[in-house]
């Protein structure tokens, strides 16, 4: 999916939702463990009820890793269902060179045809331009994350008081564009956007942190959007198990469409539709 499809489908859904789905087969409802595949059938049923709300699906690796091959077949089996208009991320935070990034390429991009998967570019741009040699799909470079302790290490300050993350940002702009790269920046992060929007007030940022972690939709729009919208916001516990009934899908289609409606009416204020 390439950049212009992408903001396309967020002006026709009206829309920058991602549903991350960070299947844990200890929390779906009980009544679903009698399928032969669980995991696979709460994200079918996650996909169903919110496929026209959203615009990007983000696994993580690890729910499904954890489970095995058994866990990697839940994964294809997801990913062929999601819809092709749908852009997918794999949220793999992958970080290699040579021929092992060459292969962990293939993995997301050749064998399961994910659009996207996240990096982390702490062994630099050797670590990343593998995947660049693929039309149409997307890095996502972990730039500043939520967490409490990415301070440690993200904003270390060099003899100029540039930060890391900043580097991070500044150095692959030599190597990448806004056609094939997109950065990873926390929702509580907020008092750093305007600084990281004047290094990349092109590239897409994608926000994890909304809702269960506290991050504010709002806030975080409105201070990180630029004139394609430019921001795909990540949402996974607080939609995906906003219920554990029979009739969980009815609770995650409220949930989910309480954030749409949310983010249209900041596209209408940002004059975005």
């Amino acid at each position: 999916m390439n950049f212009s499809e992408i903001v396309n489908q967020i002006k026709k859904k009206k829309s920058y939702l991602c549903i991350g789905l960070d299947t844990d087969i200890s929390k779906i409802p009980k009544y679903l463990l009698d399928f032969d595949d669980p995991v696979f059938e709460f994200n079918k049923r996650i996909i169903d009820t919110t496929k026209d709300l959203v615009i990007a699906y983000k696994p993580n690796l690890a729910f499904y890793e954890s489970q095995g091959s058994k866990g990697l077949q839940s994964l294809e089996k997801t990913l062929k269902y999601i819809p092709n208009d749908i852009f997918t991320i794999a949220d793999a935070k992958r970080g290699d060179i040579g021929n092992t990034s060459k292969m962990y390429a293939k993995t997301f991009f050749n064998t399961f045809k994910f659009d996207a998967v996240t990096l982390s570019p702490y062994m630099g741009k050797d670590s990343s331009m593998p995947y660049l040699e693929f039309d149409e799909k997307w890095i996502i470079l972990l730039a500043l994350t939520s967490n409490k302790s990415s301070s440690d290490i993200q904003y270390f300050k060099d003899s100029n008081n540039k930060k890391l993350y900043e580097h991070i940002l500044i150095d692959s702009l030599d190597w990448s564009s806004k056609e094939n790269t997109m950065y990873v920046v926390g929702a509580n992060r907020i008092d750093e956007l305007n600084s990281i929007r004047k290094i990349i007030p092109d590239n897409f940022l994608l926000i994890p942190g909304v809702g269960t972690q506290g991050g504010d939709l709002k806030n975080i729009s409105l201070n990180s959007m630029n004139d394609n919208c430019g921001i795909i916001v990540n949402v996974s516990r607080d939609i995906i198990y906003s219920d554990t009934s029979d009739s969980f899908e009815n609770y995650v289609r409220i949930k989910t469409l309480e954030y749409k409606d949310q983010m249209e009416e900041i596209m209408i204020e940002k004059g975005l539709l």
